[in-house]
């Protein structure tokens, strides 16, 4: 019989190090909010295979549409043999691209290809080279992500030099001094010490960062650094990749904002599991590099966008933007509710069903320990969640937007007793 223990052996002989898993459990099958081990237990997923899964395990429409492509085929290469699926898809994207004009969009297979992709655009449309990204950003592992990931341990430890002209400031957390006010300082003497405004390409942010800890983009930050591309003639990229598909309550994060973007990355719950990302930005600028300057192999497959057409549908059709919205008020009342109970929590925060909050110790200080010691009893009890946070000292929920109250009061049961049995307090 094969157990979580054994796998777990072969694992370590067969699979680098460098690839962590936030748990031990091996998966067997999954349905919606909910997944099975290889032992045959049960867990209430609030991870979403890290905000992949907004519309859920095995989405009944998704799976039929893959199915459906599975039988007529499965590969030829955009760039050899186009299909319709992928040019749908880039309509659909543009017609519902948060800003104004007109937009292009293209396929690729990962996050890390679609932040990378929008430097290249930006420089080419530009004719500059540099980029801004702040610090906590989370851009990716390939080598140019990992230099505007704001975070040296892990993603940047032991692999050498970065690219060069890549810049970073603070990002606005509003927690520990660091305000709108700061951060706008700090590219100022950026751009009086570092580089010229002038041969800067581009500035990546996250509406909401996701890796960093769920911390929200202020409007007033997102319209400075508008006002600042606007002045200097540079580019404003969203990195949609975590905040996008309606896990903020909107389609894509910065949409709450009001601020329009120039590009915008997305992948994970674009395809509900299937492996697709994608740049979608103004058509001039898309169109800035020559034929053959941008794509990849496995780039906007067939599998994946098909699949991401089914999840625009039962986006709308079953209204998960407003179910997003539904389940961030419901996950944010259970916070506060921890705290007034004397739960170790603090610092509340997220939009819609992107909801993140702080875990303390005795002093009243965050603390990545006491966080991560919560998701380890969450998931004795039987519940799937992770921390992130520049510290790990943040709590994220990033649970299916399809899954139902029951579930979702489960899974914050779960929680509760988890932080009163690290907090070593007894609940009623």
């Amino acid at each position: 019989m094969t157990d979580n223990a054994s796998l777990a052996a072969r694992r370590d002989r067969a699979v680098p190090r460098g690839i962590a898993s936030s748990t031990a459990i091996y998966a067997d099958r999954a349905e919606n909010a909910e997944l099975w081990d290889v032992e045959g237990r049960r867990y209430v997923d609030f991870a979403g295979g890290i905000a992949v899964l907004n519309t859920g395990h095995r989405h009944p429409k998704v799976m039929a549409a893959v199915e459906a492509q599975l039988g007529r085929f499965s590969h030829t290469a955009f760039q050899v043999s186009p299909y319709e699926s992928y040019i749908e898809l880039a309509e659909r994207l543009n017609a519902r691209a948060p800003f104004s004009g007109d937009a292009k969009t293209i396929f690729f297979t990962t996050g890390g290809e679609a932040t990378e992709n929008a430097i290249k655009v930006a420089r080419a449309s530009t004719g500059r080279s540099a980029v801004i990204a702040f610090t906590g950003a989370f851009h990716g592992r390939t080598l140019l992500a990992s230099a505007m990931t704001g975070k040296v341990t892990p993603y940047k430890r032991k692999i050498g030099p970065m690219p060069p002209e890549v810049f970073h400031a603070p990002f606005p957390t509003g927690i520990d001094g660091n305000t709108v006010e700061r951060s706008l300082t700090a590219l100022a003497y950026l751009f009086a010490a570092d580089v010229d405004p002038e041969r800067v390409a581009a500035v990546i942010v996250e509406p909401v960062q996701g890796e960093g800890g769920f911390h929200v983009a202020p409007t007033e930050f997102l319209e400075a650094l508008r006002a600042l591309a606007d002045q200097h003639g540079f580019l404003l990229i969203a990195d949609e990749v975590q905040a996008g598909f309606g896990r903020t309550g909107k389609l894509f994060g910065i949409e709450h904002s009001g601020v329009e973007p120039d590009l915008v990355c997305i992948a994970k719950s674009l395809a509900g599991g299937f492996p697709l990302s994608g740049l979608i930005g103004r058509a001039p600028l898309m169109d800035a590099l020559d034929p053959g300057g941008l794509g990849g192999t496995y780039g906007g497959s067939p599998l994946g966008t098909v699949a991401a057409l089914a999840v625009l549908d039962v986006i709308d059709e079953e209204k998960l933007l407003d179910r997003s919205t539904a389940i961030g008020e419901r996950i944010g009342a259970r916070v506060k509710a921890f705290a007034a109970a004397g739960l170790p929590v603090a610092n509340l925060r997220g939009l819609g069903a992107m909801v993140g909050f702080d875990v303390t110790n005795a002093a009243g200080e965050t603390d990545g320990a006491m966080a991560k010691a919560v998701t380890v009893a969450a998931l004795e009890a039987g519940l799937i969640l992770l921390s992130c946070g520049t510290k790990g000292e943040t709590i994220r929920i990033l649970v299916p937007l399809t899954a139902s109250d029951a579930i979702i009061d489960e899974g914050l049961d779960i929680i509760e007793a988890s932080l009163a049995k690290v907090a070593g307090k007894v609940t009623a």
